[in-house]
C-alpha cells in the first residue's frame, strides 16, 4: 500500500488535508471531506469532551494537554470548519467562560507571554474572535534579532525557535482572516529570516544545533519547535525555499522508511484526550502527511536531494 493510500485510510481531519495538499483533488471534493471533521472521528469527539461550564478540563493551559487551549489547537490543526454548528457554540462558550490562569484574562484577549499569545492570535483569527490588540502587543515585542521569547520579561535579549514558531504561526493566521497589513507582514517576514539564517535548527553564532530535539518530528507539536514544523510553516506561508532549508530539507528525506512514511518521535509528556497514532517509533500519520507536503513544495521549486552536515549541538534554546 502507496503511502497516500494509507493516509487516506484514516481519519477525516488527515484525509482532507491529503486530498488538497497531495492527490489535488477537486475543490469541492475536499470540502465534502473536510465538511465530516466536526461531524464525525477525531474532531467530533474533542468537541463532545468540552465540559458544560464551556472549557475543556476546567482551565485555559493546564493541564497540559487537555486544557482549552491545546484541544483547540488540535482543532485547528485537524482543519476543523470554524463555521460548523458545533463549533460556533463551542468557541461561543470559551469565549463567554474561558478564562487564563496568569490573571483571570479572558481567553481571547490573551495573557502575557509571546509563545502563549502567539497561539492566542492563531486560535482567534481561525475561529473568527478580535485579536487585533494581541496582535499589536506581538509586534511590540518582536526583538533584535526577529525572534520572539517567552522570556522577554526576565531579561532575554534573543529570540527562541519555540516562541517564534508560535508567533508566525499566529501572524499568519491573521493576516488570512483579515488580509493584514504592512506592519504585520514585515514583522512575520523577519521572523521567517530568523528562522531561515538560523538553518531551522543551527544556532547562529556557532553553527551547533541548538536543541537535539529539533531534529526529532513529533505530533501534536503543542509548544516544542522541530524543523518540521518549521518547514510545514513555511510552506503553509508560501515562502519561496531557498539553499538555507536544504539541510533540513535532508533531514526530512532521511527520516522517510522504506514503507515511505515517516515516525513518530520524540512524544512529549503529559496527559492526552486520545492517541492518534501507534506510538514512538511507529509509523505516523500526521509527520507522514506533513513530511510529504514539505518535500512537494520544496521540489515544486527545483528537484534536489540536499545532504546535510553531521548533527551536533547543546540542548540549549536560544539561537546565537
Amino acid at each position: 500500500m502507496s503511502a497516500v493510500d494509507w493516509l487516506l485510510e484514516s481519519d477525516p481531519s488527515i484525509r482532507w488535508q491529503v486530498m488538497r495538499d497531495l492527490t489535488d483533488a477537486p475543490q469541492d471534493a475536499v470540502a465534502a471531506e473536510r465538511g465530516k471533521v466536526a461531524k464525525e472521528g477525531w474532531g467530533a469527539r474533542l468537541l463532545r469532551l468540552q465540559g458544560a461550564e464551556g472549557t475543556w478540563a476546567g482551565a485555559g493551559l493546564f493541564p497540559a494537554f487537555t486544557s482549552t487551549n491545546w484541544t483547540l489547537m488540535q482543532l485547528r490543526d485537524f482543519g476543523i470548519e470554524p463555521d460548523a454548528p458545533g463549533v460556533r457554540r463551542a468557541i461561543a462558550l470559551v469565549r463567554e467562560h474561558g478564562r487564563w490562569e496568569h490573571a483571570g484574562q479572558p481567553f481571547f484577549e490573551g495573557e502575557v507571554e509571546p509563545c502563549i499569545n502567539g497561539k492566542v492570535v492563531a486560535l482567534g483569527a481561525y475561529f473568527g474572535e478580535d485579536v487585533a490588540p494581541i496582535v499589536n502587543r506581538l509586534l511590540g515585542e518582536q526583538m533584535a534579532d526577529g525572534g520572539w521569547n517567552c522570556e522577554q520579561e526576565n531579561g532575554s535579549i534573543r529570540g527562541s525557535f519555540d516562541s517564534t514558531i508560535a508567533v508566525l504561526e499566529g501572524l499568519l493566521e491573521h493576516e488570512r482572516a483579515t488580509g493584514g497589513t504592512s506592519e504585520v507582514r514585515a514583522a512575520r517576514q523577519r521572523g521567517e529570516e530568523y528562522l531561515l539564517d538560523r538553518r531551522l535548527f543551527r544556532r547562529l553564532s556557532t553553527g551547533e544545533v541548538v536543541n537535539p530535539a529539533y531534529t526529532k518530528f513529533s505530533f501534536p507539536t503543542y509548544y516544542f519547535y522541530d524543523a518540521l514544523r518549521g518547514l510545514d510553516y513555511l510552506r503553509d506561508a508560501a515562502v519561496a525555499p531557498d539553499e538555507r532549508v536544504a539541510e533540513a530539507i535532508g533531514l526530512v528525506e532521511e527520516k522517510r522508511g522504506e514503507d515511505g512514511r515517516w515516525p513518530l518521535e520524540n512524544t512529549h509528556p503529559g496527559k492526552v484526550h486520545f492517541e492518534m497514532d501507534e506510538g514512538e517509533g511507529k509509523p505516523s500519520r500526521w509527520n507522514t502527511l506533513r513530511a510529504m507536503r514539505v518535500l512537494r513544495w520544496y521540489r515544486a521549486y527545483g528537484d534536489g536531494r540536499p545532504r546535510g552536515d553531521r548533527l551536533t549541538g547543546t540542548a540549549r534554546g536560544d539561537s546565537e
